[in-house]
């Protein structure tokens, strides 16, 4: 079979600005908010049979803006209301703690797959900024980027699978690995998102938290 036929095993989800509207460093489980069709989209997973995670920095804690136990509340919060999830994988480190886990690294991503006994090549991760597509890539994963107000357009040209929405990102996904450059979309990328120059230079580290905007 050949590897692009295979099924999809298991489909690793950013946080902040994927799954739950972005709230920077947030300790506070009253202040989910979901993204519009979250909830369909694990569900449709689910019911398939396709394994969900989520892979998330939170630097916070690094920085003692929240502690470990508030992002476990929200993380609960967040299986409350989108989930369950069969696994969560969380880098508490700050940017220059050189770690291996903090996205664009791939060690979130090869935790989680471990856990879901997944091969890497089997999942595909579903984020908003380039850190999550890249940290995809460096794992051996496939990537789809659903860009949002705070995702640079040099991020958007950059990524191999761009969706519109979450929702359509996972209805391509049910089949098998995302095909084409915007999976079950024909629309150009540009009419799509936008080709706006500004903003296309690249991210700091701080900047590929899941908790900033």
């Amino acid at each position: 079979m050949n590897p692009a036929d295979s099924p999809v095993k298991a489909v690793l989800f950013d946080r902040d600005g994927t799954l739950v509207h972005d709230v920077p460093y947030n300790g506070d489980p009253e202040r989910v908010r979901p993204v519009e069709g979250a909830r369909e989209a694990v569900a449709l997973l689910r019911a398939h049979g396709i394994r969900v995670g989520v892979v998330t920095n939170q630097s916070g804690v690094a920085r003692g803006l929240i502690s470990d136990g508030d992002v476990r509340r929200v993380n609960r919060r967040i299986d409350d209301l989108i989930g369950p999830f069969d696994v969560w994988a969380v880098c508490p480190h700050g940017p220059d703690d050189g770690c291996h886990c903090r996205k664009p690294r791939p060690g979130l991503i090869l935790w989680a797959a471990g856990r879901v006994c997944a091969a890497p090549a089997d999942c595909v991760v579903i984020g908003d900024i380039g850190a999550d597509t890249e940290a995809a890539e460096r794992a051996g994963a496939h990537g789809i980027l659903v860009p949002n107000d705070r995702t640079r357009p040099a991020e958007t040209a950059a990524a191999a699978h761009v969706a519109p929405d979450l929702l359509t990102a996972v209805r391509a996904l049910v089949t098998g690995p995302p095909r084409g450059r915007v999976p079950a979309d024909e629309r150009p990328v540009e009419a799509a998102y936008g080709t706006d120059p500004a903003s296309t230079g690249p991210r700091t580290a701080a900047a590929q938290d899941d908790d900033l905007p």
